[in-house]
């Protein structure tokens, strides 16, 4: 029988076991989530995130390490829910080290709640419609499928159309510094009406400005005659997982546009032009990842600029 000893995570000597343990993980599912150190040291030192609660690890006899889970949960506002994002070793599969894993992300944020004072909360974890095996644990420890995403892509080799914007609008690059405030009032109110929404804060966007692959002249957006900012689009390359791929790929990574604003042609007119400066960076692939059901008709619009489902995701959940 295997032995398993659970552990918080040890600091900065854990980074490369965490990145070798993905690395082995991926070899086998080929989801192409690659990762490396110091991606995995952005992440953890995310302000929302605790390492020390937030993070376990799972080890053999040897001292190998098997298993990997964080619970990442929202900042600001009533908890309602948390993310239980792990991976366990493709040679420590299928006997009782993921029921551990969800038995932790379950005590964790039934800690969380407890301090908060909160009630009911749903624990969520999500997978590749093909991982079969994964998808078997997650039901048979009580989670049920409750929404779909896809991954979706388009060549830009084929031609892109000129973004056409409404007359008075302006686009430029977001100033980080600057426009913090703004851009995180605009995100919050683009998204509020979205799935599982939760409001970012100024703290977490300047956060995320600062990883080494953020590039703000990849980061648009478009402002109203009156100066509101109305619509954005980041469309980011990760070097890493291109050289490891072997392909030319950037992502639309988020694109939004508050209400008030909607129905102009906004939304298609960023994405074109994000899509426009992955071409000039020597991207020959964009993809972007979408919910099936967004209210506000988003898989409509890539469709109709040329992007293709690729991979389809299902969002697991289970009240705790």
């Amino acid at each position: 029988m295997l032995t398993l000893t659970k552990r918080p995570y040890g600091g900065e000597t854990d980074l490369e076991a965490i990145a070798n343990l993905l690395e082995a993980c991926e070899a086998v599912d080929r989801l192409e989530q690659w990762t490396t150190v110091a991606e995995l040291e952005q992440d953890f030192n995310a302000p929302s995130f605790d390492k020390q609660r937030d993070l376990q690890l799972w080890e053999d006899d040897t001292g190998e390490l098997i298993g990997f889970a964080t619970l990442w949960h929202s900042p600001g506002g009533e908890l309602t829910d948390g993310y239980l994002g792990f991976r366990v070793h493709p040679d420590a599969r299928g006997g009782t080290l993921e029921r551990e894993i969800i038995n932790w992300g379950e005590e964790r944020l039934r800690e969380l709640a407890k301090e908060q004072g909160v009630n009911s909360v749903k624990l969520r974890c999500n997978s590749r419609d093909n991982q079969i095996d994964r998808i078997a644990i997650l039901q048979q420890n009580g989670f049920t499928a409750d929404r779909y995403f896809l991954t979706m892509q388009r060549s830009l080799e084929e031609p892109l159309a000129e973004p056409q914007f409404p007359p008075g609008f302006t686009v430029r690059s977001v100033i980080a510094e600057q426009d913090a405030e703004a851009w995180v009032e605009m995100h919050n109110q683009s998204f509020i009406d979205h799935w599982n929404h939760h409001d970012l804060t100024v703290e977490e966007f300047k956060h995320h400005c600062s990883d080494p692959d953020y590039k703000p002249e990849f980061d648009l957006i478009a402002i109203a005659p009156d100066g509101t900012f109305a619509s954005y689009c980041y469309c980011p390359i990760f070097p890493e997982d291109n050289k490891r791929s072997g392909r030319q790929e950037g992502w639309v990574g988020i694109l939004g546009t508050r209400r008030g604003f909607r129905r102009l042609g906004l939304g298609k007119a960023m994405l074109l032009s994000g899509m426009q400066k992955l071409l000039a960076a020597g991207m020959k692939i964009a993809k972007i990842g979408v919910d099936y059901d967004n209210p506000n008709g988003a898989r409509q619009l890539y469709e109709s600029v040329g992007f293709r489902k690729l991979h389809t995701w299902v969002w697991y959940s289970k009240d705790v």
